[in-house]
């Protein structure tokens, strides 16, 4: 019997695919249903999360599924691997669940599962997560972020009140990549195409030199763990937003998988905080 690992493992759906979508050549459309929405809710939060479960590879689980007793009885190698999905949409008259995967080949375990996905393919998943809506007090929306953060940031400015200021800048590999945004709000739109560059640089360039207008912020600001952290330098020690005004993360980091990033990231954040108190005792 393996050991467990002590954490309470969390409650675990079965959706199944109804449909999927080429959105663009590197993102992947997926949208869920079945009985196992049935009782499912999720939509205060413009950021909510999905920790998705794949089996390992050649590894088959009883049913019905059971993620603790998996973790009890399973050696860790066998154990699902968990990747972390922002939910595009949420229908709940149809009760379908969409969520975007960023595709490049092989590369991945979510990314070519999704590119496989046809009707009736089962997914796993924990949640939902979330903690991010804007704001209506906020005299205007900064949203910034790369392929990873374009579900929640495609979904917050449809979530935008009419007439809400938004200014939103979004870097992808090319014009390709870029997508159509609804909204109520009056959003005003930034496409970076990075080209061989390495992520985050054009992306952190152009917030940089970005003239902020007047009034409060409210700032969200997700993807590669490198860019997030220099603009968040940007946005706390130079513009002086505060914390509360804020929704800042690294959805991943370069040269680190999921699990990687996640072991790191609590000593990463844990590097911000300090330099901000830092600064403030200054």
């Amino acid at each position: 019997m393996a050991e467990s690992r002590g954490r309470r493992a969390p409650n675990v759906r079965t959706a199944e695919v109804l449909r999927t979508e080429r959105v663009t050549p590197h993102m992947i459309r997926v949208v869920l249903g079945g009985e196992g929405l049935a009782d499912f809710t999720c939509g205060e939060f413009t950021d909510h999360y999905l920790k998705l479960q794949f089996p390992a590879p050649g590894v088959e689980y009883p049913e019905p599924f059971d993620l603790a007793r998996i973790r009890e009885e399973y050696p860790r190698e066998q154990w699902p691997v968990s990747r972390t999905y922002t939910v595009r949409r949420w229908d709940e008259a149809a009760r379908e669940l969409t969520i975007d995967f960023v595709y490049h080949g092989d590369e991945g375990v979510a990314g070519p599962w999704a590119a496989s996905a046809v009707p009736g393919t089962l997914l796993r998943f924990a949640g939902p997560g979330g903690g991010y809506a804007p704001a209506g007090d906020a005299d205007w929306h900064l949203l910034v972020g790369d392929e990873s953060a374009l579900p929640a940031i495609a979904s917050a400015v449809e979530r935008l009140a009419p007439g809400a200021r938004a200014h939103v800048f979004v870097e992808v590999e090319g014009p390709d990549e870029e997508q159509q945004f609804k909204s109520a709000g009056d959003v005003r739109v930034t496409w970076l195409h990075r080209g061989d560059q390495r992520v985050g640089v054009r992306i952190a360039d152009a917030v940089r030199a970005f003239e902020f207008p007047e009034g409060v912020v409210q700032a969200f600001v997700h993807g590669e763990a490198g860019f997030v952290r220099e603009i968040r330098r940007l946005l706390r020690f130079e513009h002086g937003v505060p914390r509360e005004r804020l929704s800042i993360s690294g959805y991943w980091r370069t040269g680190h998988n999921e699990d990687g990033w996640q072991s790191s990231k609590r000593e990463w954040n844990q590097i911000d905080e300090a330099e901000e108190a830092k600064a403030q005792g200054a």
